[in-house]
This record gives C-alpha cells, sequence and structure tokens, in this order.
C-alpha cells in the first residue's frame, strides 16, 4: 500500500469514507466553522496539525461521563456552533465516545468528523459509529449510536504511541480477525509476524486496512448490534471486569486480551471447548504474545481481586435477570453467543476464571 487508501461504511442513514494514509491530517483543511475536540495528550505531541483554538478534552477513565458531556456541549455552545457546525474529534477511543455522544446531543445533531490517534481507535472502535459512556460505578452503561461522516487515520500518531498502546489496538484487531474466519485471523497472523512487532510503516497501514474491511463486514450486516456484530464483544465482558477488578489499573484493550484467555478457560470449564484445537491455539499464543511485551501486566495481574472482578462481571449491561450472556468458543473453535444460567455453580466456574487469571501472572511476564 502506498500513499492513502479508503474504504466506504454504509449505514442505514449514509455512507461515510474511511481514509488511512499518513501524515493526512492537516493537509486537507476542515470547514472554516469546525469545533476540534482534542486529547490534551495529542495537542502536546501533536500541536502541529492541530488548529490553534480548539476543546481540549482530558481522556482519562474517570473523564469519561455524563458530567464531561454537558461540559462539552456547554463548550460548544460557547464557541458558537450551530446544528451546520463541524465537530472533529482528535483522540483515542475515550475522546471518541464523549465526541460521539456530545455531538449526537447538541442541538438534536451535529456532523463530526473522527481523527483516531490510538492503534486499538485505529483498527476497530473507529467505524461502527457507538458511543459508551459510563455513569457513577457502571461502565458504559449509557451510549447511542450516531456513525461520523468521515474518518481519517494517519498512521504517524503511532510513532508516539507506547508498546502497550499497540499491543492493546493488536489485541482487538485479533478478536476482530478470529471472530471473522480463520482466513482472516491467518491474514492479520501474516501482517504481524515476519518483522517488527509492532509492525510499522505500510504494514501498519494494510494491518489498519485488513482489521477495518474485516468488522466492516459485521457492522454493516448488523448496525445496531442484534446479532452477528454481538460476536466482537468476544472478550469485553471478562474484560471490563477485569478493568474494575483492577480500579483500571489494566487498560482497555490488554483487559479484552486478557478476557480472551479467560473465555478460552471458561469455554473448557463449562464443556463447549475441548481442548487443543489447533485455531484457539494459534489465537491464544498469538494473545500471550502480546500481553508478555507489555511488563505491567503481570503486576496489575497480582494486584486483581477476583471478588471484585466478579462483583463488576455481575453488572455487566448484557446480561439478563436469568442468565448471564457470554461469547465463548464452542466446539469447533468458532465463537458463539451462549445464555449461562445464574446458578451458584455457574457462579463458581466465572470465579474460579478470575483467580485463573490472577494465576497467569507468572505466565505473563
Amino acid at each position: 500500500m502506498s500513499g492513502s487508501s479508503e474504504l466506504f461504511i454504509k449505514t442505514s442513514g449514509r455512507a461515510y469514507r474511511v481514509t488511512i494514509g499518513t501524515e493526512i491530517v492537516g493537509k486537507r483543511p476542515p470547514r472554516d466553522d469546525a469545533v476540534w475536540i482534542v486529547d490534551a495528550n495529542v495537542s502536546r505531541l501533536h500541536g502541529d496539525v492541530i488548529p490553534s483554538a480548539f476543546i481540549l478534552q482530558e481522556a482519562v477513565e474517570s473523564a469519561k461521563n455524563l458530567e464531561s458531556v454537558a461540559h462539552l456541549v456547554e463548550q460548544l455552545r460557547d464557541h458558537g456552533s450551530t446544528r451546520q457546525t463541524q465537530v472533529v474529534a482528535v483522540g483515542g477511543g475515550i475522546v471518541q465516545d464523549l465526541a460521539t455522544f456530545s455531538a449526537s446531543c447538541y442541538m438534536r445533531g451535529i456532523p463530526w468528523t473522527y481523527c483516531p490517534t490510538t492503534m486499538l481507535s485505529m483498527v476497530d472502535s473507529c467505524i461502527g459509529g457507538k458511543s459508551s459512556i459510563n455513569v457513577g460505578r457502571y461502565k458504559n452503561i449509557a451510549g447511542n449510536f450516531y456513525p461520523p461522516e468521515e474518518v481519517v487515520i494517519d498512521t504517524r500518531f503511532c510513532n508516539t504511541l507506547t508498546d502497550e498502546q499497540m499491543a492493546e489496538g493488536l489485541c482487538e484487531a485479533a478478536k476482530i480477525c478470529y471472530a471473522d474466519s480463520d482466513d482472516a485471523f491467518n491474514t492479520y497472523l501474516a501482517l504481524t509476524e515476519g518483522g517488527p512487532v509492532p509492525p510499522r510503516d505500510d504494514r501498519l497501514a494494510r494491518l489498519i486496512q485488513h482489521s477495518l474491511r474485516t468488522k466492516k463486514r459485521f457492522i454493516e450486516e448488523d448496525e445496531f448490534d442484534q446479532g452477528i456484530r454481538l460476536l466482537l464483544n468476544f472478550g469485553h465482558t471478562f474484560g471490563h471486569a477485569i478493568e474494575g477488578g483492577t480500579s483500571y489499573a489494566i487498560s482497555h484493550g490488554i483487559a479484552v486480551g486478557l478476557g480472551m484467555l479467560a473465555a478460552e478457560y471458561c469455554s473448557v470449564r463449562l464443556g463447549y471447548l475441548e481442548a487443543g484445537l489447533t485455531n484457539v491455539a494459534s489465537l491464544i499464543a498469538h494473545v500471550r504474545c502480546l500481553l508478555s511485551s507489555v511488563p505491567t501486566v503481570a503486576y496489575s495481574l497480582r494486584r486483581l481481586n477476583p471478588a471484585d472482578a466478579m462483583e463488576c462481571f455481575l453488572s455487566d449491561k448484557k446480561h439478563s435477570v436469568e442468565s448471564f450472556t457470554l461469547i465463548l468458543f464452542n466446539r469447533q473453535g468458532r465463537l458463539q453467543r451462549f445464555k449461562v444460567p445464574r446458578s451458584d455453580a455457574i457462579r463458581a466456574e466465572l470465579l474460579s476464571t478470575f483467580q485463573y487469571l490472577k494465576e497467569q501472572s507468572n505466565e505473563i511476564q
């Protein structure tokens, strides 16, 4: 891949363009009335591509709440934003969530463009149009669907990312590709192996494109998370509990990687999966390799309180009164959505899953 590439995402309302390239943010000036919402860290590291006037947003988990949305709405009004004003959001997933939600409710909805700056947001969250906001102690309990008008992915932002931030994105890309098919996952592996890890330059752009093209099939078939797109929750139910159980000492993408390990263990324990399937083993080995590249994972896992993680697990919005909803492996090693009864025996197995993860701290280092 040379220069930039494009793909288009279809929604029920319209299609939007995704452009992938290097040093493309800033080359095409936004509309004169655009209001930029920028991650505070990005503004410090990449001030040369950010306009002189913008809304600064701290990208920390504690800020991903309705109070921050209200503050952004107020600032949009202070900037004189109308129903025709375009919001340009520059940052990772937290800025994306806040900007999506704010743009969707400001004057009942104004157009917005997204420039993702983390590997995780480039390979995954930048398409699909979802926002998720924390309310009180409940993670991602509020949100909506509000697609952008355009997504601009500039890989130069990856030059200032840490190895952990790159590994976060790769965990999500691996999840997407595995959820689709063995062929998609093997293509992903070919783009991540046999060269520098994390990948750089042309290989990085091709990996981002492959991950997004794979996710595109899920979100175009199931725009509002009612069917096949739910498979992309793989690793997330356990992952969110791990985040909460460590007081967010473990970042989202890394927690999703750990959540995939938890799902494999739980699938075997509940009798859905026979241990030793080649495709599952390939995924788990790759995820373990990614996790081992982040020195802080083992330390943070040792601090995990399984009881705290279990409490967070129980409050996940995907569960019902009668059952827990989990994306697990079936007997063919493919992903499947299971409704698991809320019995004492199941609760004990789930608690043992978090204990198993805690014990993995000796293996992941």
